[in-house]
């Protein structure tokens, strides 16, 4: 079970949100499903220099914990148009 505050990578795209696969969160709730579906996460999203831009809901599938073997990266939230 992942932690409150834990920083965790997306494992899929959520292109509502401008979110990719491999974008980094930080969990900061745990929301129990309503009926029988899969529980949830409250993620903060935060820009590259720690500015919080977004709160969302995910499912707890479409996390995981950060590993020492992965290193970070950068992306524009532009999108741009070919």
């Amino acid at each position: 079970m992942l932690e409150l505050y834990q920083r965790v990578s997306l494992n899929r795209d959520f292109p509502e949100h401008n979110l990719k696969k491999g974008d980094i969160a930080t969990l900061v709730d745990l929301v129990p499903h309503p009926t029988d579906g899969e529980d949830g996460y409250v993620l903060e999203v935060f820009n590259a220099i720690g500015e919080s831009i977004n709160v969302i809901i995910v499912p707890l599938s479409t996390v995981k914990p950060l590993k020492p073997d992965e290193i970070l990266s950068v992306r524009s939230l532009i999108e741009v148009k070919s």
